[in-house]
């Protein structure tokens, strides 16, 4: 018999994603046509993310076209893969607004409904624990385990209301992706260890070094933006000084600042 649990909760997951983002939504300088592209330049990306680490692990299936179809995808990848699909629409449209921001609550919310997913189809399961609250996965063996999807949906359902915040407060403004990707990274290296999955170099599974790759990939990034960000008001302000010299002072003076 087919089970609908699985199809039914990802596509709760989407229509949540889709809700959270017109509650969430800022105006932003960007036409509806823009908005679209960038739309389909992270859905994309976030796929072919998505998928790809599992397709290139069989090069036959790869070449065959049934391992973009087969099951298995990895949430990291998928993250990584959509921020570079919506760089690469930017570019494409010439677009230079800044739009990470509004994605990360709506992309947070999206996967908290999305593991519960997991949680039910028995998927992405944990090592065996004698915690009160192990979940038996029959098809797995007779030993409790940790629940590690329903984990991973408590992060990120926190995580949503953490960056909505943080929006609010015009907090790390421009960054909160960025700070999404790298927070999940860090959890994500973390709960392996309590993760059913092969070893790898030092002991470390092949997601725990994605991990450090993209805490290592964000953080380059969000430097950069932080250090741009720093030098451009030094120099407009050098500018304004000088063509305040060459002016009187104004009778009146009043200012209004809105960052």
């Amino acid at each position: 018999m087919v089970s609908w649990s699985y199809p039914l909760i990802m596509g709760a997951a989407i229509s949540a994603g889709l809700l959270v983002s017109r509650f969430t939504r800022r105006p932003l300088p960007l036409t509806e046509a823009q908005r679209l592209g960038i739309g389909i330049g992270a859905f994309i990306g976030a796929m072919l993310g998505a998928k790809l680490p599992f397709a290139v692990s069989d090069w036959n299936e790869l070449v065959s076209g049934r391992a973009w179809f087969a099951d298995g995808k990895t949430i990291l990848s998928g993250l990584a893969g959509g921020y570079l699909g919506v760089v690469v629409a930017k570019w494409a449209l010439g677009i230079r607004t800044r739009t990470g921001d509004s994605f990360a609550v709506p992309v947070a919310a999206s996967i908290a409904v999305g593991r519960l997913g997991c949680f039910v189809a028995g998927c992405c399961y944990g090592t065996p624990t004698s915690l009160p609250w192990g979940v038996v996965f029959p098809a797995h063996g007779p030993l409790p385990r940790h629940p590690t999807q329903l984990y991973e949906s408590a992060f990120h359902a926190l995580a949503a209301l953490a960056l909505y915040q943080l929006e609010r407060r015009g907090v790390f403004r421009g960054n909160l992706f960025k700070l999404y990707i790298i927070a999940y990274a860090a959890f994500r290296l973390a709960t392996e260890f309590i993760r059913d999955e092969p070893r790898m170099w030092l002991d470390l599974t092949g997601y725990q070094w994605s991990a450090l790759a993209l805490v290592a990939l964000f953080g380059g990034l969000w430097w950069h933006d932080a250090t741009s960000s720093v030098q451009a008001p030094s120099t407009s302000t050098a500018a304004a000084g000088s063509a305040l010299e060459m002016q009187p002072a104004p009778a009146k003076a009043g200012a209004d600042r809105q960052r």
